[in-house]
């Protein structure tokens, strides 16, 4: 079962470019089936053995155990993922995950920010020093563009094409897209760009990363998050704000605005139509509010 899952992890950096939070996320949850074969087993499991009747067992331990629905979903679909990678390399027929479903649950609308929120929270860095222009850029770019926090990591250089407005993005599965940017964003880059200082370990020209920390390193998502928790701070704004949280606003808006869905998929680099329909239900939450304020009979 080990040396399965670090085939199945290395797929998932290399072939994959799954991040370090999702790979941490797989490692754990295979771990947690080994855990619980073993012990039902009296030895370490051998995943090619392994079949739907011992799956539906360790959800069924999972249920009893307490474990969010939320929680057992995203189990099941590690393991679904994993023997697939089985499949594909021979050691395992079938994919005993497979027949396995998923309780239904609720979906929760996604947290995001109103325009006049997202104005004091793009306000809030400051001008005068070089890593506030930083943060102001990177807060101006999730925003304008609605990128995922790794995607904005990732940034090069190259990547950027400030004199069209647009920057080169690459997202889940290796996918690239092209995403364009407002001329507030562009701004903000230029002022951060002339500011930026790198560190001698970082490549310079094309392959220079965009956004580094004080050191002159590449930015981690981690540390993109500690410095909206900063600003957050300072602005007194809902502490349940990520830098996805942008991501999800800048959809919203766009929609209560009137662009159509695709356009929003499009820019979202959703690869499913479906993914991106969850901001129809956030902008028809707000136009109900509007409704039961403004019209005479509505209560």
């Amino acid at each position: 079962m080990q040396t399965a899952a670090i085939r199945f992890l290395q797929y998932l950096r290399v072939e994959r470019n799954a991040s370090e939070l999702t790979i941490k996320s797989y490692r754990e949850d295979l771990q947690a089936l080994a855990e619980y074969l073993a012990d039902l087993q009296g030895s370490p499991p051998s995943p090619g053995r392994v079949g739907t009747v011992e799956l539906r067992g360790y959800v069924a331990a999972l249920h009893e155990a307490g474990y969010a629905k939320t929680t057992i979903a995203r189990r099941l679909a590690s393991l679904r993922s994993f023997f697939r990678f089985g499949q594909r390399e021979g050691w395992t027929k079938a994919n005993p995950a497979k027949p396995l479903s998923n309780t239904r649950k609720a979906r929760s609308l996604p947290h995001f920010l109103s325009s006049e929120e997202i104005d004091r929270l793009l306000g809030a860095p400051a001008a005068s020093e070089p890593l506030g222009l930083r943060d102001r850029a990177i807060l101006e770019v999730l925003y304008s563009a609605g990128l995922r926090v790794s995607e904005l990591a990732g940034l090069n250089a190259s990547d950027l094409d400030l004199a069209g407005g647009t920057l080169r993005v690459r997202g889940k599965g290796r996918r690239e897209r092209i995403a364009p940017i407002g001329s507030f964003a562009v701004r903000a880059l230029k002022q951060w760009l002339a500011a930026r200082r790198l560190s001698p370990r970082e490549k310079s020209g094309p392959e220079a990363p965009v956004f580094v920390n004080k050191f002159g390193r590449r930015l981690t998502t981690r540390s993109v998050g500690r410095l909206l928790e900063k600003h957050l701070e300072a602005t007194g704004l809902d502490r349940r704000t990520t830098p996805h949280t942008l991501r999800h606003s800048f959809a919203t808006h766009l929609l209560d605005r009137g662009a159509d869905i695709r356009s929003v998929q499009e820019l979202l680099g959703h690869k499913s139509l479906v993914t991106t329909q969850i901001y129809t239900h956030v902008s028809m939450a707000g136009l109900r509010a509007a409704y039961e304020r403004a019209h005479p009979r509505a209560n």
